[in-house]
């Protein structure tokens, strides 16, 4: 059988629907491969959320068109958001793309190549006519359930619900992800047990609106909203020793919720809490739906429940009409919170967003320079803590090599610190002492504390 490349932009959400997809192509004979030069196949999941991310996917796909003359077999597709959101209008810009599939349809991708592929065996001069595949789909929240777990991976995601009815005025998810839908609790939870079976030790719970799971479709009971329902079924199962979920709304977090992180001793002590601005006039812009004072009291209630607790954030700068005083009260905020970690971005129009149209469009330089002040005072803000934390010890769940250097594993504890360790098969899949050695502000090198 042909083998398959899957390249994924984007969120830990695309990554998930990327595993189905690769799971799918897997169980129908297709092999696997880590590049794509010698692909059969080459799949772009793509993200929409910002400019930056769709040119870099579109040239990328311009590439991969450039070699198609030379591999008439080959196949190439976009996936995802970016392919929900312009659907057959791809195919004007990019002619040699053969496969375009939305965000309501990974489960499809599989059959699609297949057919592809069939129509080449049968006229090898012909092209087949290209594949876009963008309708909605009632119950497609339940098909992002399979997992291809490497060797002793001990990790991973699990979907729990699609889409988001927010509407925050600068973002495109609800039209590339479609309205809030929800998976049946009992459906997540066996899925949970059987990655536990297989040796996962960790899970991280996905939404783009995450705790506001199931608001539509279950019912509250004894004053504990659906998701909260799910964190206690989850954090129930036999096996599991560390729990995680993202991304949430300020606006999820009742006190129910915040209890769990007082109450439930393998939820993780982070929370990723969007904030996008420190300005109540950019927050009511955004349609933020919570104020600045809102969201310290959420953080001061989050840490009464947990000290020590991690938060992390994102943080758009230049949204338009954004004053200076506007966000000089954002850089005062993140200072008085002193975010463990924040992803800053430059605002970004979004074809069919409010925000797209509306006056006071700041230029980049002004953008630019916002977002190097503001990671500025983030990496002040760094400096600080690792003043505090070097000599200190934690513990890491050990996930096996790091990413940028082969000799190192690494782990993450469990507020979410990335820590390097030296390789040692042994800790491979372990929960292990360490104690802290040095950091570069985000990254942290340790040594296994031994007994």
């Amino acid at each position: 059988m042909p083998s398959v490349f899957i390249k994924t932009y984007g969120c830990q959400m695309n990554v998930r629907d990327s595993e189905q997809v690769a799971r799918d192509l897997a169980s129908r004979g297709y092999d696997l491969v880590e590049h794509e030069e010698k692909a059969d196949v080459v799949l772009l999941n793509t993200c929409s959320v910002r400019d930056m991310a769709e040119q870099k996917a579109i040239g990328k796909m311009q590439t991969l068109g450039g070699r198609k003359k030379r591999r008439q077999h080959q196949v190439i597709g976009f996936l995802g958001c970016m392919a929900q959101s312009r659907g057959a209008s791809i195919l004007d810009e990019l002619p040699d793309v053969d496969l375009v599939v939305g965000t309501q349809k990974f489960h499809e991708v599989g059959r699609h190549v297949d057919e592809l592929f069939r129509q080449h065996r049968e006229n090898p001069a012909a092209v087949p006519a290209p594949r876009v595949d963008v309708a909605e789909e009632t119950g497609s929240q339940n098909t992002i359930r399979d997992h291809l777990l490497a060797p002793r991976q001990v990790t991973a995601f699990v979907s729990i619900m699609q889409g988001c009815n927010m509407h925050c005025t600068f973002c495109i998810v609800p039209s590339t992800r479609g309205a809030e839908r929800s998976r049946p609790l009992a459906e997540i939870v066996a899925e949970v047990e059987s990655l536990v079976a297989q040796g996962v030790k960790e899970v991280t719970l996905l939404g783009q609106i995450v705790n506001l799971y199931g608001r539509h479709e279950f019912p509250s009971v004894d004053g504990r909203s659906p998701f909260t329902q799910l964190l206690q079924a989850v954090c129930a199962v036999p096996g599991l020793q560390r729990v995680r979920f993202t991304s949430p709304h300020p606006i999820g977090f009742k006190d129910d919720l915040i209890a769990c992180f007082r109450e439930l001793p393998n939820l993780c002590e982070h929370v990723h809490l969007p904030l996008q601005s420190g300005s109540d006039l950019m927050l009511k812009s955004m349609h933020r739906a919570y104020t600045r004072a809102g969201y310290l009291r959420l953080i001061d209630k989050l840490r009464v429940a947990q000290p020590g607790i991690a938060f992390t954030t994102d943080i758009i700068v230049g949204f338009p009409g954004e004053t200076e005083e506007n966000f000089r009260q954002t850089c005062d905020l993140v200072r008085e919170i002193a975010y463990d970690n924040a992803f800053v971005f430059r605002y970004s129009p979004r074809r069919d967003t409010p925000a797209a149209t509306m006056e006071g469009q700041l230029p980049e330089d002004v953008k630019m320079e916002r977002n190097q002040e503001l990671l500025r005072i983030l990496d002040e803000i760094a400096a600080q803590r690792t003043k505090k934390l070097l000599g200190r010890e934690d513990e890491i769940l050990v996930e096996g090599e790091s990413r940028t250097n082969p000799s190192r594993f690494q782990g993450r504890t469990r507020t979410n610190r990335l820590v390097l360790i030296e390789a040692n098969d042994r800790w491979r899949g372990e929960l292990l002492p360490v104690r802290l050695t040095e950091s570069t502000g985000f990254t942290w090198y340790a040594e296994p504390k031994l007994v």
